[in-house]
């Protein structure tokens, strides 16, 4: 069973036959990738119901549209820097039930940290040659999605391999540095991904700890 996001309900996966389709909103610059990204998901089944070409557009977006997913690039104009992940981490805190998939050119950690630094479920973090693979990248949308975290294996190998001092990652027992990995299994051929819950923990500074939930069985 999916787990759901806060206050809103649980967050729909793609729809099965006859349900409506999952709605997605896709913040890309890139004219080419854009199209390209709204041809892969339509083709998937999924309802691609907007294109923003920059964050400020994002955000009209989802709140006009209230999609359940929203795939964004990391690196949107004007900067060209985390335009697109302070708008993902502005729509969780607006929209918690949206789910958010952000994409990246190159491993960078700290991103992942910020995403997870809330509520996990119903987030994603790839590498943007992950769409090369059309069935790993849709069932990655999928997942989120359905409430998952789904996070690259390159990017998870690096945070748990170099935590960075002062992460949240240092004080991650090896049970959760665990956790971490099997959450990276989503995007292996022949594995799921563990669903992820946060458990609210008094002894811990940041109140927060992973849990693996079980794997998503069953979920298509």
């Amino acid at each position: 069973m999916p787990v759901t996001g806060p206050g809103t309900g649980p967050v729909t996966g793609s729809a099965g036959a006859g349900d409506a389709p999952t709605r997605v909103v896709i913040a890309e610059d890139s004219v080419l990738l854009a199209e390209g990204l709204k041809r892969v998901l339509a083709d998937a089944g999924f309802e691609v119901a907007g294109l923003a070409a920059d964050a400020g557009a994002l955000l009209r977006l989802t709140g006009q549209i209230r999609p359940q997913v929203v795939l964004a690039d990391i690196r949107m104009p004007p900067t060209q820097t985390t335009e697109g992940l302070e708008a993902a981490l502005e729509i969780r805190r607006r929209w918690p039930g949206t789910a958010v998939l952000v994409m990246s050119q190159h491993v960078e950690t700290q991103h992942v940290v910020e995403l997870l630094a809330g509520d996990p479920r119903g987030v994603g973090y790839v590498l943007k040659e992950r769409v090369a693979d059309l069935a790993q990248f849709t069932d990655a949308v999928r997942r989120v999605a359905a409430g998952e975290s789904v996070i690259d294996p390159e990017i998870i190998a690096r945070l748990v391999a170099r935590p960075r001092a002062g992460s949240p990652l240092e004080s991650l027992t090896d049970r959760e540095k665990e956790v971490l990995g099997l959450m990276a299994e989503g995007l292996q051929p022949g594995h799921r991904p563990a669903a992820v819950d946060v458990a609210q923990d008094g002894g811990n500074p940041r109140g927060q700890h992973l849990h693996q939930t079980g794997p998503a069985a069953g979920r298509g």
